[in-house]
């Protein structure tokens, strides 16, 4: 413990030392009957000892494990340090899981007890109840009753909110807290792995506290101690957890919650943020939203703000790319005519900046954001790396990097290309994954990100390809395609599927035909066709293939579901070059090959139909 150099040696010190020093300021704030209303530091320390309370009566001690299946909203923050306050391990879950995947998470890491945090979660419990006998009991947010089988208790009633807690339960709770170490494992995080199952990323109270700690050290000239963090990112997921909720409770600032995402453009303007955590979907989202109304507009008005955005485009590429120094005069007048009055109608006039992270974000829409005075400052890192390695800030800037080393962080790049980290920050390993573990550092104690880059002489870090199979979608999840690739095939009229979404908003499929199956299919429905190329576009031929398309949606996460697909003429062979000697995929040469269709399988207007495109927007 003598070169431990951070402030708190635990994650619930770090609320209770907030609590202390912040008392009366506001932490959260949430939506409650169309209303934003506010709890204190001292307020949300004393509810998370209240839920310590609740669990120890039944029966959670140290190192058992607890999970958490919710949406992100307040109830994340009371029961993640409820757990953590008495020394138990969190397992969270992403919301949007399917029953199948929840099961495996809660068995392969023996979850106890679970929150969740309404009826539909609970009711994906009830599904696979007799697949999770370890867990004994249920704590939901919202009031309903429960089945025998599965007991659920409301997180009032496992608080005993109107019982006060003592002052022996306070000390004994406290006392139990200052016996954490910093090396003992805070949580489980399930993240997805190329063979399907997903991987328990084991990290530690130093972990987190050193990435916050250091984040705030490198964020110096932007962050202070009022910031607004609008919260809207997933707590399950790790960018989410700790820079928008661990980051403000260290530097007593307050964590407002969205309502949704759906609803982040009337929250943004309720709570005004001064920060906003986010993955670049978000971003293309605004930015769509703005292209539409300047669409609307009429010629004169559409005509300006063309001009004012043209203007600053131009300004910003100037000063920051080219580093020239460039005139403010023209960038000034479409900031006071436009972009002011943009940024307030949206509810972003004291906004500092955007915090990008999770998936790559484009360099022309980062340069966009910062032409309307709204800053964009990207990162990068994985959960394995709790998860910051690098940030830009407005002082350390490069467009198309992902910024320089926050403190005691090193990075080499190998033979490879592949980018390697060391860091307070890098999680001990896999749960139960010795050789996942090993394979994912190199001999000398370096991990492994997976992600090919470069490093300028000046420190910036550009992340130029991926090692990995791994599709990171523009919302920042993460998702495996070969196991998906694998249920499609398992149709008796499909005979090889790849899948793509890296950087996009939602999967898509290119699907190839077993044609003796399509051909007996075609003789019992007395479809006519030229030949077998033209059965490929039949109309009925693609009503099959989306009833098989749909028939693996139902087993997967939302956000891994096949959106749209494209029947190809052609198989995939090693002939054809889309496949390697052992009939494995050559993605690369799959996408570039028929990039054409999977630009179509983006199309917004509908016009590409052309390829034997099917949707499952609706499905």
């Amino acid at each position: 413990m003598s070169d431990y150099r951070y402030p708190f040696k635990s994650i619930p010190e770090m609320l209770r030392e907030s609590a202390r020093k912040y008392a009366d300021k506001t932490a959260i704030m949430y939506k409650k009957e169309g209303k934003y209303i506010s709890l204190s530091y001292r307020q949300v320390y004393y509810r998370t000892l209240q839920v310590s309370r609740g669990l120890k009566k039944m029966g959670i001690k140290p190192k058992d494990k607890v999970a958490i299946l919710s949406e992100t909203r307040p109830m994340w923050v009371l029961a993640d340090f409820g757990i953590l306050n008495i020394g138990a391990i969190e397992i969270p879950i992403y919301h949007t899981d399917s029953p199948e995947q929840i099961a495996y998470i809660i068995n392969h890491s023996e979850a106890k007890a679970i929150f969740v945090s309404n009826k539909a979660q609970y009711m994906k419990l009830l599904q696979v109840r007799d697949k999770i006998p370890s867990i004994e009991f249920v704590i939901a947010h919202d009031r309903f009753l429960g089945n025998s089988s599965l007991p659920v208790y409301t997180l009032f009633q496992v608080s005993e909110i109107s019982e006060e807690l003592s002052e022996k339960d306070q000390k004994e709770i406290e006392d139990f807290m200052d016996t954490i170490e910093p090396d003992d494992i805070y949580t489980i995080l399930y993240t997805s792995g190329t063979t399907g199952n997903p991987k328990g990323v084991l990290l530690t109270h130093k972990n987190i506290i050193s990435n916050v700690h250091n984040t705030v050290i490198k964020a110096k000239d932007f962050l202070g101690e009022d910031e607004i963090f609008l919260t809207f990112l997933p707590f399950s997921h790790v960018l989410g957890k700790t820079d928008s909720c661990y980051l403000p409770i260290y530097t007593g600032g307050v964590i407002a919650f969205a309502e949704s995402i759906d609803t982040l453009a009337d929250n943004m303007k309720e709570v005004k943020p001064t920060v906003i955590v986010t993955v670049p979907r978000l971003l293309e989202k605004i930015h769509a939203r703005i292209n539409n109304v300047i669409h609307e507009m009429p010629p004169s008005k559409k005509k300006l703000i063309q001009w004012a955005i043209n203007t600053g485009i131009q300004y910003i590429k100037d000063k920051y790319i080219e580093r020239k120094n460039p005139s403010t005069f023209k960038y000034n007048l479409a900031d006071k005519l436009v972009f002011e009055k943009l940024r307030k109608v949206m509810g972003l006039e004291r906004l500092k900046g955007f915090v990008s992270g999770g998936a790559p974000l484009d360099k022309d829409l980062n340069i966009f954001f910062w032409a309307l005075g709204l800053r964009v400052f990207e990162g990068y890192g994985l959960t394995e790396t709790s998860p910051v390695l690098c940030v830009n800030t407005p002082t350390q800037l490069k467009f198309g990097s992902v910024g320089t080393l926050i403190d005691e962080t090193e990075v080499k790049v190998a033979e490879d290309g592949e980018l390697l980290f060391r860091g307070p920050q890098i999680a001990k390993g896999y749960y139960k994954m010795p050789e996942a573990t090993e394979e994912a550092f190199s001999d000398d104690g370096w991990f492994k990100t997976g992600d090919i880059g470069k490093i300028d002489s000046e420190g910036f870090i550009y992340i130029t390809d991926r090692k990995k199979e791994l599709i990171i979608t523009a919302g920042g999840k993460n998702i495996a395609p070969q196991p998906i690739e694998n249920m499609l095939k398992m149709s008796e009229y499909i005979s090889n599927a790849c899948l793509y979404g890296d950087r996009r908003p939602y999967i898509v499929a290119l699907l190839t035909l077993n044609m003796e199956r399509i051909i007996d299919y075609a003789k019992e429905h007395h479809l006519k066709y030229f030949d077998i190329k033209d059965l490929a576009k039949n109309e009925k031929i693609l009503q099959l293939i989306k009833n098989e398309v749909e028939k693996v949606n139902k087993n997967l996460a939302r956000v891994e579901t096949i959106k749209k697909f494209a029947i190809l003429q052609d198989d995939f062979s090693i002939e054809g070059g889309e496949l390697t000697s052992t009939l494995k995929l050559k993605r690369r040469v799959i996408y570039k090959k028929y990039w054409d269709i999977i630009e179509c399988l983006y199309a917004e207007d509908g016009s590409c139909y052309k390829c034997s495109i099917g949707s499952q927007q609706n499905g």
